[in-house]
């Protein structure tokens, strides 16, 4: 068949053109993950899938420790496969590790022609695949857990220096009581941790996978039994599983998991978590910097093209896009549990693409969490400022819980419902509401409704009966007291305090 009429020819100037670099992936491009979930990096961890695969196979006398040899040698030259034409030859049988295999089998045959025969000898296509895609989760997570760690001790510095620094708490987007920008940091930095920890347990968990044709290592018995002219023994396949996973670094799973994607399913999840836990710190960061709040900065913004006073948060918005996808991307990824068979057709072809975006994503997030929190700029004035801008209005519940004592709770509650609608319509101070509206709570009534028993109300002359009782009153120093929001903080100090006893990980610590 001439050239150009094969399935995977491509037009030359496809060749240069059709690299995906992150043009228009900020949130990844230029990352430690971007290099590590590459076609170049998944080439490097087919070849080394293979390559452990011969020499837990001659760890156990299955093959020639010369083929192990020679395997390993080949496979330490990735430059002499082409990672683009291996993907137009894979479209011929659907992945790309037909192809590869056929080349490193040729590349051992060049060097030893006669152990070439045990290049990927009883495994299957998915074999190779699955455990070359866990190599590359756990090479990329182990970029992605230090930057957490970093992002975590930046809150925890952050989370120290303002454990006492006031600000508005904001629920459904308006001032609801005060808080401290430090509970603050120490909630984005729980969050991180809670995410470094689900991450550290996927990685600790991501499985080799080893199963043959159709999981259930037949081949490699049988290929024992030829040799040896006998059986093999019946825990030859839980030992070779057990020397695979030793020979790659990854964990031994109890069963081939072909069609049984828990691995992919639980690191579609902490990814999942992590993006999101990393987004809500964006999504504040985002927030609190717009210009009217102007209570953080990002350390080194970013500019616009056209308007020449702009600093924008770029990090926080990266990682806010970065949160946007990786949800989406991990319901493929579960969405591919639902695998019919031993082997199944498209479940697992649909897991590659999502998966390898959501490391990338999630990666970049990392990245950039790490860089704005040890940079971020906080700025207590403005959060003071912002804190008092409703005059007071931030602590009715505080007046409320004063007033009670006074006149009930229902009518505490009436009395600040109305001064602080009077604030809001009348354009007043809330002391001054507060003030007219005490003044009306218990107003001087005519005789009928003067707190008397019914049967008094019939008998008694109006002059005889009780005067109604003063309306209520805080004293000016009080109320001060009670307007002041730095005052009503709660427990917010002690719950920065117990929060910071959480230990982080070393940003060197791998699992």
């Amino acid at each position: 068949m001439p050239s150009d009429e094969l399935p995977w020819t491509e037009h030359p100037q496809q060749r240069d053109e059709s690299a995906d670099l992150g043009l228009l992936a900020p949130s990844w491009a230029g990352s430690a993950v971007a290099g590590l979930t590459g076609d170049a990096g998944y080439l490097r961890a087919l070849l080394d899938a293979e390559a452990a695969l011969t020499r837990a196979q001659a760890a156990l006398g299955l093959a020639p420790r010369s083929a192990a040899a020679a395997v390993t040698a080949a496979a330490a030259e990735p430059h002499r496969h082409d990672a683009r034409t291996l993907a137009l030859r894979a479209r011929t049988a659907g992945n790309p590790v037909v192809p590869l295999v056929a080349d490193l089998t040729a590349a051992v045959a060049d060097r030893d022609p006669g152990v070439a025969a045990y290049v990927h000898r009883g495994a299957t296509s998915q074999d190779i695949l699955d455990t070359a895609t866990m190599l590359v989760c756990a090479r990329a997570l182990d970029t992605v857990l230090p930057d957490l760690a970093r992002t975590a001790a930046a809150l925890r510095r952050t989370a120290a220096e303002h454990r006492d620094t006031p600000m508005a708490g904001r629920t459904l987007t308006q001032h609801a009581v005060p808080t401290t920008f430090g509970l603050k940091a120490a909630g984005w930095r729980s969050l991180v941790l809670d995410a470094h920890d689900r991450l550290a347990s996927v990685r600790a968990a991501l499985p080799v996978q080893l199963g043959g044709a159709a999981g259930t290592l037949a081949a490699f018995h049988a290929y024992a039994e030829a040799e040896d002219g006998r059986p093999p023994a019946p825990d030859l396949g839980s030992r070779l599983l057990a020397r695979y996973a030793a020979e790659t670094g990854l964990a031994a799973p109890a069963l081939p998991w072909h069609t049984l994607r828990t691995p992919v399913a639980d690191l579609a999840g902490a990814l999942a978590f992590t993006a999101g836990a990393l987004g809500k710190l964006a999504a504040d960061v985002l927030t609190l910097s717009r210009t009217e709040l102007g209570e953080l900065t990002e350390g080194s913004g970013g500019g616009s093209s056209a308007m020449p006073h702009k600093t924008n948060p770029v990090r926080a918005t990266l990682i806010a896009a970065a949160a946007r996808q990786v949800p989406g991307l991990a319901a493929v990824l579960y969405g591919s549990l639902a695998a019919e068979d031993e082997r199944p057709a498209g479940a697992w072809h649909a897991e590659w693409q999502p998966l390898r975006d959501a490391l990338r994503l999630t990666g970049g997030a990392a990245r950039d969490a790490a860089e704005l929190t040890a940079h971020l700029r906080v700025h207590p004035h403005r959060m003071r400022q912002n804190l008092d801008a409703t005059g007071g209005l931030v602590v009715t519940e505080r007046l409320v819980a004063a007033l009670t004592a006074l006149t009930g709770r229902a009518e505490a509650r009436r009395i600040l419902d109305t001064a602080a609608r009077r604030t809001a319509e009348r354009d007043i101070e809330l002391p001054a509401a507060l003030d007219e509206t005490l003044n009306e709570a218990l107003p001087t009534a005519p005789c009928e409704a003067l707190p008397m028993a019914p049967e008094a109300l019939l008998t008694a002359p109006c002059e005889d009966r009780p005067a109604p009782p003063e309306a209520p009153s805080l004293s000016p120093s009080r109320l001060r007291q009670l307007l002041d929001p730095t005052g009503y903080l709660g427990a917010a100090g002690a719950l920065v305090d117990r929060a910071l006893e959480r230990p982080e990980h070393p940003a060197q610590e791998l699992p």
